[in-house]
Protein backbone atom coordinates (compact mmCIF):
# COMPACT_ATOMS: atom_id res chain seq x y z
CA UNK A 1 0.00 0.00 0.00
CA UNK A 2 1.44 3.38 -0.95
CA UNK A 3 1.87 6.30 1.41
CA UNK A 4 -0.67 8.23 -0.63
CA UNK A 5 -3.28 5.46 -0.13
CA UNK A 6 -2.64 5.38 3.61
CA UNK A 7 -2.93 9.17 3.89
CA UNK A 8 -6.12 9.19 1.80
CA UNK A 9 -7.68 6.47 3.97
CA UNK A 10 -6.58 8.30 7.14
CA UNK A 11 -8.08 11.59 5.91
CA UNK A 12 -11.35 9.90 4.83
CA UNK A 13 -11.68 8.24 8.24
CA UNK A 14 -11.39 11.56 10.09
CA UNK A 15 -13.73 13.40 7.73
CA UNK A 16 -16.36 10.66 8.18
CA UNK A 17 -15.86 10.62 11.96
CA UNK A 18 -16.28 14.40 12.16
CA UNK A 19 -19.42 14.29 10.01
CA UNK A 20 -20.87 11.51 12.15
CA UNK A 21 -20.19 13.47 15.37
CA UNK A 22 -21.93 16.53 13.90
CA UNK A 23 -25.00 14.37 13.22
CA UNK A 24 -25.30 13.17 16.82
CA UNK A 25 -28.37 14.44 18.65
CA UNK A 26 -27.94 17.09 21.33
CA UNK A 27 -28.97 16.32 24.90
CA UNK A 28 -31.04 18.72 26.99
CA UNK A 29 -30.90 17.49 30.59
CA UNK A 30 -33.54 19.00 32.87
CA UNK A 31 -32.08 18.40 36.34
CA UNK A 32 -34.71 18.97 39.03
CA UNK A 33 -33.36 17.31 42.17
CA UNK A 34 -30.67 18.29 44.62
CA UNK A 35 -30.70 14.77 46.05
CA UNK A 36 -27.05 13.77 46.14
CA UNK A 37 -27.36 10.38 44.44
CA UNK A 38 -29.94 11.41 41.83
CA UNK A 39 -28.16 14.59 40.78
CA UNK A 40 -24.74 12.95 40.65
CA UNK A 41 -26.13 10.10 38.55
CA UNK A 42 -27.81 12.51 36.13
CA UNK A 43 -24.64 14.55 35.69
CA UNK A 44 -22.50 11.44 35.17
CA UNK A 45 -24.99 10.22 32.56
CA UNK A 46 -24.77 13.60 30.80
CA UNK A 47 -20.96 13.60 31.00
CA UNK A 48 -20.83 10.15 29.43
CA UNK A 49 -23.12 11.19 26.57
CA UNK A 50 -21.11 14.36 25.98
CA UNK A 51 -17.96 12.21 25.78
CA UNK A 52 -19.70 10.30 22.98
CA UNK A 53 -20.02 13.47 20.94
CA UNK A 54 -23.43 14.81 21.96
CA UNK A 55 -23.73 18.54 22.58
CA UNK A 56 -25.08 19.14 26.10
CA UNK A 57 -27.28 21.66 27.83
CA UNK A 58 -27.99 21.17 31.54
CA UNK A 59 -30.98 23.05 32.93
CA UNK A 60 -30.82 23.40 36.73
CA UNK A 61 -34.47 23.57 37.64
CA UNK A 62 -36.48 23.37 40.89
CA UNK A 63 -34.30 22.18 43.81
CA UNK A 64 -31.29 21.59 41.52
CA UNK A 65 -30.60 25.35 41.46
CA UNK A 66 -29.05 24.90 44.90
CA UNK A 67 -26.21 22.92 43.28
CA UNK A 68 -25.17 25.93 41.24
CA UNK A 69 -24.58 28.18 44.23
CA UNK A 70 -21.10 28.63 45.68
CA UNK A 71 -22.72 29.09 49.10
CA UNK A 72 -23.73 25.42 48.96
CA UNK A 73 -20.34 24.03 47.93
CA UNK A 74 -19.91 21.77 50.95
CA UNK A 75 -23.26 20.07 50.20
CA UNK A 76 -22.52 19.55 46.49
CA UNK A 77 -18.76 19.09 46.10
CA UNK A 78 -19.08 16.24 43.58
CA UNK A 79 -21.92 17.87 41.62
CA UNK A 80 -20.09 21.19 41.36
CA UNK A 81 -16.94 19.45 40.16
CA UNK A 82 -18.98 17.62 37.51
CA UNK A 83 -20.65 20.88 36.46
CA UNK A 84 -17.28 22.70 36.22
CA UNK A 85 -15.84 19.86 34.16
CA UNK A 86 -18.87 19.81 31.84
CA UNK A 87 -18.74 23.58 31.29
CA UNK A 88 -15.00 23.33 30.69
CA UNK A 89 -15.72 20.89 27.86
CA UNK A 90 -18.37 23.11 26.27
CA UNK A 91 -21.61 22.19 28.00
CA UNK A 92 -24.07 25.01 28.60
CA UNK A 93 -25.57 25.21 32.09
CA UNK A 94 -28.76 27.24 32.43
CA UNK A 95 -30.29 28.08 35.82
CA UNK A 96 -33.99 28.74 36.45
CA UNK A 97 -34.50 32.30 37.72
CA UNK A 98 -37.87 31.64 39.32
CA UNK A 99 -36.47 28.62 41.16
CA UNK A 100 -33.46 30.64 42.32
CA UNK A 101 -35.76 33.22 43.85
CA UNK A 102 -37.85 30.50 45.53
CA UNK A 103 -34.81 28.74 47.04
CA UNK A 104 -32.86 31.89 47.94
CA UNK A 105 -30.06 31.44 45.40
CA UNK A 106 -28.56 34.70 44.21
CA UNK A 107 -27.08 35.40 40.80
CA UNK A 108 -23.84 36.53 42.48
CA UNK A 109 -23.47 33.11 44.13
CA UNK A 110 -23.75 31.10 40.90
CA UNK A 111 -20.72 29.19 39.74
CA UNK A 112 -18.72 30.98 37.06
CA UNK A 113 -19.94 30.14 33.56
CA UNK A 114 -23.55 29.40 34.45
CA UNK A 115 -26.23 31.34 32.61
CA UNK A 116 -29.61 32.52 33.82
CA UNK A 117 -32.45 31.07 31.85
CA UNK A 118 -34.56 33.16 29.54
CA UNK A 119 -37.07 32.07 26.91
CA UNK A 120 -34.58 32.56 24.06
CA UNK A 121 -31.72 30.59 25.66
CA UNK A 122 -33.92 27.74 26.82
CA UNK A 123 -35.85 27.64 23.56
CA UNK A 124 -32.69 27.61 21.46
CA UNK A 125 -31.32 24.60 23.33
CA UNK A 126 -34.59 22.75 23.84
CA UNK A 127 -35.99 23.10 20.33
CA UNK A 128 -32.75 22.70 18.38
CA UNK A 129 -33.17 20.17 15.59
CA UNK A 130 -32.30 16.62 16.60
CA UNK A 131 -32.33 17.32 20.38
CA UNK A 132 -33.28 14.75 22.96
CA UNK A 133 -34.59 15.75 26.36
CA UNK A 134 -34.32 13.93 29.65
CA UNK A 135 -35.46 14.91 33.14
CA UNK A 136 -33.56 13.61 36.08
Amino acid sequence: MSLRSVLTAFFAFFVCAAAQAADRPSLFLNLTSDNSQRSETGLIFARDQMARGHALTVFLNDQAVRMGSSTNLRNFVIQQKLLRDLMGKGAVVLVCRVCMRHYGVTEASLMQGMLLDDPERVGEALFRDNTRTLTW
